[in-house]
């Protein structure tokens, strides 16, 4: 008889719990969230609750929560929901405790280390095969079992016929490519645009104009997809058009958020160092390695006009939607059609 797979979630947030909810109700699984909050530990296992994330939702009796970073060391899958910033030195400094023949899933969206994407960086860190998995995934939804769209990238196809197993009978619906690069830089484009269909929102209700940034925005990500080393087609991937729809269009998200922040005059310093800006970080990122690149056009970039608001002091925010509008839409011969 042979083991029951063993998958360990780093990290009790949300995300992660979500994700382990729906694969120990499986009854198939040993799953365990790896947590440094004692309370969220206890809370998981003695009530079934993570009173932090999900007061009121009931967890899975075999759901389990430990500190042990040994956890790892027999583990056949670890998904890693910790922040993007973090992840690359988690995986370094505890690499001793991560069994080298785990899958290692990397749930966060954000660059790792030096401006790269995170499987990137753990590929230089440890032997393990990485995958990146996302979608338009609010965990809330994913917990109480909303159908939900996510893509497995790997460039072992081996690891997407597991993660049909894994998911198989269950409310996520999986796609597959092995763009890899793509489907991170996806995920990492989708806030910069989501912010700014949010600015363009808090000034105009407007359907016609939504649509057209909206339309534009798919533009300009497929086209640096392909020029940061990912495939156009991967924008048509639940990582891509799936994950940015949701993010851009839906007010639960914190960029879009952000975005309706700025466009109504309320981005102030304050705001900036409390809350996640996932998608301000990136714009910095992508500019200022664009502007290295041959043949790219930043003044055709949308992109480019945020980031002239977050780093203007003196920026009229109430020129935007004007300022995006005289840009040059990207030219469809600019693109490599696959």
């Amino acid at each position: 008889m042979t083991e029951p797979i063993k998958i360990c979630f780093v990290g009790s947030g949300a995300i992660s719990t979500a994700f382990a909810q729906i694969l120990s109700k499986k009854k198939k699984y040993l799953v365990e969230l790896i947590s440094i909050e004692t309370d969220v530990i206890k809370s998981i296992n003695e009530d079934h609750i993570n009173h932090k994330y999900f007061p009121t939702i009931i967890l899975d009796d075999d759901l389990s929560a430990t500190p042990e970073l040994s956890s790892m060391q027999n583990a056949d899958v670890i998904f890693l929901g910790i922040p993007s910033p973090v992840v690359a030195g988690y995986v370094e400094k505890q690499k001793k405790h991560i069994n080298p023949k785990a899958i290692l899933v990397n749930l966060a969206k954000g660059f790792g280390k030096e401006d790269s994407t995170i499987p990137q960086c753990l590929e230089k860190i440890v032997p393990n095969s990485v995958v990146s998995f996302k979608g338009p995934s609010f965990a809330r939804e994913i917990i109480n079992y909303v159908p939900t769209g996510m893509t497995v990238a790997t460039k072992n196809s081996k690891n997407y016929d597991l993660f049909k197993e894994l998911f198989a009978d269950t409310s996520i619906f999986l796609d597959f490519t092995s763009d890899v690069t793509g489907s991170e830089l996806s995920s990492i484009l989708k806030n910069i645009y989501a912010i700014i269909i949010g600015i363009v929102d808090a000034h105009y209700d407007s359907p016609n104009l939504r649509s057209l940034v909206l339309t534009r925005a798919i533009n300009e990500m497929r086209y640096l997809l392909s020029r940061f080393g990912g495939k156009e087609k991967t924008i048509f991937n639940y990582c891509g058009f799936g994950d940015f729809s949701l993010t851009a269009l839906n007010d639960m998200s914190r960029n879009r958020t952000l975005g309706l922040l700025i466009g109504k005059g309320f981005f102030t310093d304050y705001i900036s160092e409390k809350v996640v800006l996932e998608g301000r970080i990136a714009t910095n990122i992508f500019v200022d390695k664009i502007a290295t690149k041959r043949n790219i056009r930043t003044q055709d970039l949308m992109m480019k006009e945020l980031y002239r608001v977050f780093n203007e002091r003196d920026y009229d925010i109430s020129n935007f939607v004007k300022n995006i509008l005289a840009a040059k839409p990207i030219k469809e011969d600019l693109f490599t059609w696959f």
